[in-house]
């Protein structure tokens, strides 16, 4: 009656050992470790540069513990800070010989000390947030007015090509504050250009203002919805952008949400390098479209040291040398999207963009004009430039498509795609709030988690064994492996755990010793009633999983609705909230059934069992 079948144990007993493994890596502590990571945006990390940081450290007598590589960053663990510091010098030493133009970055880092066995499985520590682990906090305020006004000088750009193609004479255009003048000689050509405005986009307001009978000015001013969506673009495209700038430092789990209208906040757990995130967090980057300049020994006089006027030197991705015209065709905010895939003709991987209307318009005119030439597409960095590709211009390009190809690789059109779409920022940002939590205090943090943790355990483990007996023990088992599963779930998920995160924890224990309690208060009354003890477990676990089932399905709800419409703490709460419910099931379900069904399942003639004073009516 009261048996699981072999399967069944063993299955349970698996999952427990796998809980166990998932685990143990949470309690080996993090130890010193050197990141590298790109520099540059087009810069990949291969394999080839393992063998010379390995060089490095062994020429400068330094041990490491271990090298790991993956996708983003190289890191060497080291056994102690002052070796990390060393192996720093040394590795900044020989990766980026000129400090002015670093190619590669270096930064202080934390690893898991847990054994390499365990990394090789996948069995690796939960993150732990800011509060728990340290780091640094950043507040960033974005310069929407500066947005604007960007968008602004675009526009009256656009406007004068507009102005060229539909052959309006206008006495010049120009930004003044939040509006673009056109000036007009007479009121005729201003009407014209009133229509090929209005004709060409929806996000201008326009206005006359007369400020005499020969000074015509059509004011051209942002629509509110206008303003909105460039606001808006700008705070998307700027979170893209620092998450990819924040991958360079490695750092597990940031976090990077929209505060207010305007503001960005940035939490990096784990940094100890402050500088250095500061560093990457205000780089700019900027995309440019310019000509490439391909007058016969222009390119050979600018290598001997004679760049001509209007032109200036770059490399190419590969390191070939282009010579580029100075004029700006194109800047990175008319980009609205960018994707790899295939030339349709050759099969060539390539790129596909997008660009909005005022874009197409100006790519149109440019490729229509030079057909057979070529066009560099630039991505500039701390001041230095650094041509990405510099395709043969085929046709003209209209309909605000294009298409990049020639000379790439499936996985370099995969690069360009992913750089184009969040190589720039969409406006400048100032760091207003910097604030530093040291490791310190995430360690009290911890402490003082734990110790709650701990002693609400205890205290449940004493009440339950006291009022129930052996059944309470079982319960207080049950409840060990439910925390032990929800830790292991939590690594393996590489959840981060907080604050919130462990008081989810505490919360968790503490409702799931009721699903006990009511199997035990099930079991007991069944024996109230005079049915026999096997009888009474039988009936106690079926007849109280409806009752379970049914109040954690509540529970689990409430917890799902915070993981959705939460942010920040409430949705770390969330998740172990949620989490918790599903492991505290499990446990006290089949885990503690199992215990009951090994202690007494096998006992034909069992006459009673260990659950405490049986109270009946008339005792």
């Amino acid at each position: 009656m009261n048996r699981y079948p072999l399967w069944k144990n063993i299955l349970i007993g698996l999952v427990l050992f796998l809980g166990l493994i998932y685990t143990l890596p949470n309690f080996y502590g993090e130890v010193p470790a050197v990141q590298v990571s790109s520099g540059k945006a087009t810069l990949k990390l291969d394999a080839s540069l393992n063998g010379t940081i390995e060089q490095t450290l062994r020429d400068a007598g330094i041990e490491y513990t271990g090298l790991f590589i993956d996708a983003n960053s190289i890191r060497v663990r080291v056994p102690s800070t002052d070796a990390q510091l060393r192996a720093k010098d040394a590795i900044e030493k020989r990766l980026n010989p000129d400090p002015r133009d670093p190619s590669y970055v270096v930064a202080l880092n934390l690893l898991s000390a847990s054994p390499n066995w365990l990394t090789a499985i996948n069995a690796l520590p939960m993150y732990l947030g800011l509060d728990l682990r340290g780091g640094v906090h950043f507040l960033l305020q974005v310069d929407m007015p500066g947005a604007i006004t960007k968008r602004l000088d675009a526009t009256a750009a656009d406007l004068r090509t507009l102005m060229r193609d539909k052959s309006v004479r206008h006495a010049g255009i120009t930004r003044e504050g939040n509006n673009v003048l056109l000036r007009f000689r007479d009121a005729e050509q201003r009407e014209a250009a009133r229509k090929a405005i209005s004709a060409g986009t929806a996000d201008l307001q326009l206005a006359d203002r007369d400020d005499a009978s020969d000074d015509l000015k059509l004011v051209a001013t942002l629509s509110q919805n206008a303003q909105k969506n460039i606001r808006d673009f700008a705070i998307k495209q700027n979170i893209t952008t620092l998450h990819n700038r924040i991958n360079e430092l490695g750092v597990a789990e940031p976090v990077i949400q929209q505060q207010g209208l305007d503001r960005i906040v940035v939490q990096l757990p784990g940094v100890q390098d402050v500088a250095k995130a500061k560093d990457i967090l205000g780089r700019t980057a900027t995309l440019e479209v310019r000509l490439v300049d391909e007058t016969p020994g222009s390119l050979e006089g600018a290598l001997a040291g004679s760049v001509p006027l209007g032109t200036e030197l770059y490399n190419e991705r590969g390191g070939s040398p282009v010579l580029v015209r100075n004029q700006v065709v194109l800047t990175g905010d008319r980009l609205t999207d960018a994707q790899p895939g295939f030339d349709g003709q050759t099969n060539e991987p390539a790129v596909h963009l997008t660009l909005d209307a005022a874009g197409s318009r100006i790519f149109r005119d440019v490729t229509r004009e030079n057909v057979g030439k070529r066009m560099a597409i630039l991505l500039i960095e701390k001041g230095k430039g650094e041509v990405v590709t510099a395709p043969v211009i085929r046709t003209e390009i209209g309909g605000g498509r294009v298409q990049i190809s020639g000379r790439m690789t499936t996985q370099e059109a995969n690069d360009v795609a992913l750089l184009l779409r969040a190589g720039s920022l969409a406006a400048p940002m100032d760091i207003i709030e910097e604030r530093t939590v040291g490791p310190s205090l995430g360690a009290e943090n911890i402490t003082k988690g734990f110790h709650s943790t701990l002693w609400g355990f205890i205290a449940i483990a004493i009440f339950m064994s006291a009022y129930y007996m052996l059944f309470g023990l079982v319960s207080v088992i049950a409840l060990a492996a439910n925390l032990l599963l929800l830790v292991a779930l939590l690594s393996l998920l590489q959840a981060t755990l907080t604050l919130p995160g462990i008081a989810a924890m505490a919360l968790t224990l503490g409702m799931a010793i009721d699903a006990n309690v009511l199997i035990n208060e099930r079991i007991r009354e069944e024996l109230r009633n005079g049915v026999s003890p096997q009888a009474a477990i039988h009936a106690g676990y079926e007849r109280a999983f409806d009752t379970i089932l049914d109040s954690n399905i509540t529970t689990l709800i409430a917890g799902i609705a915070l993981l959705v419409f939460g942010s920040g703490p409430v949705r770390g709460f969330a998740v172990v909230h949620c989490l918790g419910i599903l492991t505290s099931m499990f446990s006290a379900i089949l885990i503690s059934r199992m215990l009951v069904n090994i202690i007494y399942g096998r006992r034909r003639k069992l006459e009673s069992v260990s659950i405490g004073q049986i109270w009946k009516p008339g005792n």
